[in-house]
């Protein structure tokens, strides 16, 4: 089955590819693929929670690549009564031909997985984010040529975007600097299995330790999706505000990403996320390429 889980779970070679095919899809210009590749397929897209990005990016790749997708509120399925996920997968890969889901927990994920007769891309979990880790290194390349053996810096929350970095730092072979608060740090099941794997990652609560020389800079909000009660996030993430005073440690070079939504004068000043360096908006276009190329090795087993 090709699901799309994490970015490890993935076989040597397919995370290259996609991004090639990513790009592919990217340079060929936005409307229909030609052949339409995913003609008379259907994506179902469920979500449990609120979502810009991955919502339209997934339904536009579907439909310029000749398939449909449909939009499924978790809420008023019927999973959201009590159905459970396993009924939830069988039921859906009898009208189906892959399913999209942004779950607030991971495990909601492995379970629509291990249960499903059709491929399972994670949208986003409480843990991960593979989705936009591609997108993000597509933009990247984009900018400043392959990321192999250059540096990133990851500064704030150590959250689910921090975690699929942490995948993407071993499977694409780059150094990764994570500079997060001591009581914010990433889960430490995917620390684990970054010593495990030898992965080329430094974790401090130092932001400027973490910039120094660094080819990119990126950060995320202080509040997760869900976590709205956290308390006193100006007080924990005080140090951690990606400014212009902070990108005097990285390389002249340097660029700031950001996965968006975005928070001015918390996690980033409008100077930078509107500033020369920031390259956010390409890492929002790049979702819909990325998307397309998932999408086509998922459901169609087409990758360039």
């Amino acid at each position: 089955m090709r699901n799309l889980l994490d970015i490890n779970d993935l076989d040597n070679g397919i995370p290259r590819k996609l991004l090639e095919t990513a790009k592919f899809y990217k340079n060929k210009g936005r409307g229909l693929v030609e052949g339409a590749p995913l003609l008379g397929r259907t994506l179902a897209m469920i979500f449990e929670k609120p979502s810009t990005r991955t919502r339209i990016s997934f339904e536009v790749a579907m439909t310029e690549l000749g398939g449909s997708a449909i939009y499924l509120d978790a809420k008023t399925m019927q999973m959201g009564r009590g159905e459970t996920i396993a009924d939830t997968a069988r039921v859906l890969g009898r009208y189906l031909d892959g399913i999209m889901i942004r779950a607030l927990k991971h495990d909601t994920l492995l379970q629509m997985a291990t249960h499903s007769n059709i491929p399972v891309i994670n949208g986003l979990t409480n843990l991960s984010h593979p989705c936009q880790i591609f997108a993000d290194i597509m933009t990247f390349e984009e900018k400043l040529g392959e990321i192999e053996n250059k540096t990133v810096a990851w500064i704030g929350d150590g959250n689910n975007m921090a975690n699929s970095w942490i995948h993407a730092a071993k499977v694409f072979n780059f150094k990764l600097r994570l500079a997060c608060p001591k009581s914010r740090m990433p889960h430490e099941g995917f620390i684990k299995w970054a010593k495990d794997n030898n992965a080329n990652i430094e974790i401090t609560d130092d932001p400027r330790k973490a910039s120094k020389n660094a080819n990119a800079i990126l950060t995320d909000t202080w509040i997760s999706m869900g976590e709205e009660d956290i308390d006193n996030p100006e007080i924990i993430f005080n140090k951690f505000q990606v400014n212009e005073d902070l990108f005097k440690e990285a390389n002249e070079n340097a660029i700031f990403m950001h996965c968006l939504p975005a928070h001015r004068g918390q996690e980033v000043t409008k100077e930078i996320i509107d500033g020369p360096r920031s390259v956010v908006w390409d890492e929002a276009e790049n979702r819909l390429h990325i998307q397309k190329a998932i999408l086509s090795w998922a459901l169609a087993d087409k990758l360039i």
